[in-house]
């Protein structure tokens, strides 16, 4: 297999997944400032021009990182990142959908759209004038989050998982393009504390 890396939250999310399960996979930095990216070469892998990408041993790409965790939890179940049952499973992806939709898409658009404008305005369809509100919207359904998990260990109760990745990948770097969480949410700014104590955080380096 080979994991086509770069900067950025979406691959953080799949190196902190495999440094989890202990997993090492050859890595292909792929330089997104000077559009590597957008290349023919790259192209080729993925057409969609994002990262990361990994591909398998029978020559297929992955380029999704819900995707590509879920295939490697399927070839490594152990530790269960996702779930050992069905209903475990179903509630990973139940928050993972909910994190991604509510306070992933918002958060990042809003930085594509005002910080990230120079970066990618050649590049999608970009909204200066909705860069505000949905900066706001990802503010606001973390302060929905933070009541839904208080009292947890983690996002899906004592198990940590994808959501739990997803999630801290995301805030780690929303704080770096000014969006940082609200200190009210006590519950998150906790939840925060104890994921960083993890050796996996490590791999975001």
């Amino acid at each position: 297999m080979k994991f086509y890396d770069s900067v950025g939250p979406n691959p953080g999310v799949v190196k902190m997944f495999m440094a989890e399960k202990g997993i090492d996979i050859p890595r292909h930095i792929i330089d997104l400032l000077k559009g590597e990216n957008r290349q023919a070469a790259y192209g080729k892998i993925n057409p969609h021009g994002t990262t990361p990408a990994l591909e398998t041993d029978e020559g297929e790409i992955l380029a999704e990182i819900t995707a590509i965790c879920e295939y490697l939890e399927e070839l490594h179940p152990t530790p269960a990142l996702i779930g050992e049952t069905p209903m475990q499973r179903a509630l990973t992806r139940m928050w993972v959908r909910r994190i991604d939709l509510n306070i992933i898409e918002p958060m990042t658009n809003g930085f594509r759209y005002s910080e990230g404008l120079g970066m990618f305005k050649d590049r999608l369809h970009c909204i200066p004038a909705a860069a505000a509100d949905l900066k706001a919207i990802a503010q606001e359904k973390l302060t929905w989050l933070d009541g839904l998990i208080a009292g947890r260990e983690f996002i899906v109760g004592d198990r940590f998982t994808l959501a739990d990745i997803m999630l801290f990948v995301f805030i780690n770097f929303g704080a770096q393009v000014g969006q940082p969480i609200n200190p009210d949410n006590k519950a998150i700014a906790a939840w925060l504390e104890r994921v960083k104590t993890r050796p996996s955080v490590a791999a975001l380096a």
